[in-house]
């Protein structure tokens, strides 16, 4: 089976981790960090904005059952892409931005497409970052399913996936 790989940020990772265990051909999810110039960051230097990090998480998908542009678009769902550093509107800073990261130029097209169509359903521009894939930070074990674990941080996500 091919696997792809797909990296978004829209701001709390536990509640974006459990809304993309739910799509179904999503096979692996990981909550982390990513876009920043620290290597190894932890969770506490990245909450006080020491890493210029992102919480995101990769997705590996099976692009046969959902294809990347279905992802795109639970993505740009799920979150406020208008808010600058404050992508789920409840945690603020650059650790919660809205965030795309794109693996190939195909990816990027993809993406830019979305987002020119998403922006029409917006009166503000939509200010997600899009940026080459780079080193991806799993996060602490902690992390990783915290709410399918413990029924908290669903904060801002909608859990149905369409």
């Amino acid at each position: 089976m091919k696997r792809e790989t797909a990296i978004f940020a829209a701001g709390c990772f536990w509640g974006v981790q459990y809304y993309f265990d739910m799509v179904p051909g999503v096979l692996k999810t990981t909550a982390g960090y990513t876009g920043g110039y620290k290597d190894h960051p932890t969770y506490e230097e990245v909450y006080m904005h020491k890493t210029g990090h992102a919480e995101a998480v990769e997705i590996e998908f099976d692009p046969k059952k959902v294809s990347y542009e279905k992802l795109v678009h639970h993505f740009f769902r799920i979150h406020n892409p208008t808010a600058l550093n404050a992508a789920d509107g409840i945690n603020i800073g650059d650790s919660y931005r809205s965030a795309l990261y794109y693996f190939n130029d195909e990816q990027k097209k993809i993406a830019e497409k979305v987002r020119e169509e998403i922006q029409k359903s917006y009166s503000q521009p939509v200010v997600t970052e899009f940026k080459k894939a780079s080193t991806f930070w799993p996060a602490e074990d902690y992390h990783q399913k915290f709410t399918a674990r413990t029924g908290r941080g669903m904060c801002h996500v909608a859990y149905e996936p369409a």
